[in-house]
C-alpha cells in the first residue's frame, strides 16, 4: 500500500521531514536529457536509481539498492515521468517491507497535451519546482 501526492505536495512533505528521500526511478537517459529534481534548496538530493533501463528489462539490484540507504520506515517518495514506473516502484518496496511510501502522481514531464508535448499539463517541471539538467 502507497499514498499518491502531486508533485507539489511531495516537495513540501521532503522538505518537512529530514529522513525522506526522493528517488527518481526513470532511465539514465530520461535523467541526462530532460533533467532531473534539485533539491539542494531543502539540503537533499535526489537518488536517481532506475527501476529499469532504456529497454525495460527489470534492474535486478533496485530494491537491494534502496535497502541499502533506507530503513524500512524510511519515508519514500517515488518518481517518474508520469507516474506509473514509480508506482511500480512503490509496489516492489512495499513487498520489500518498507512502509512509508508514496508515488508521485503527474512524475517529472507529465502526460502529453493535445498537441503531444509534455511539461504543459502537469508534472514537477510544469508546476516550476526546482529541476537541473544534465
Amino acid at each position: 500500500m502507497f499514498r499518491e501526492l502531486t508533485p507539489p505536495e511531495c516537495f513540501g512533505e521532503l522538505a518537512e521531514k529530514p529522513d525522506a528521500v526522493l528517488i527518481d526511478c526513470r532511465a539514465p537517459a530520461e535523467w541526462h536529457f530532460t533533467g532531473t529534481p534539485d533539491l539542494s534548496s531543502i539540503g537533499k538530493k535526489a537518488l536517481l536509481l532506475a527501476i529499469a533501463d532504456e529497454s525495460g528489462r527489470p534492474n535486478p539490484e533496485f530494491v537491494a539498492t534502496v535497502t541499502s540507504i533506507a530503513g524500512p520506515d524510511t519515508p519514500l517518495y517515488l518518481l517518474c515521468r508520469v507516474g506509473g514506473r514509480s508506482a511500480n516502484a512503490c509496489q516492489l518496496l512495499g513487498q520489500a517491507g518498507f512502509t512509508d511510501l508514496v508515488n508521485v502522481t503527474e512524475g517529472f514531464e507529465g502526460r502529453v497535451d493535445e498537441n503531444g508535448h509534455r511539461n504543459t499539463t502537469e508534472g514537477w517541471k510544469f508546476h516550476g519546482l526546482p529541476w537541473h539538467q544534465g
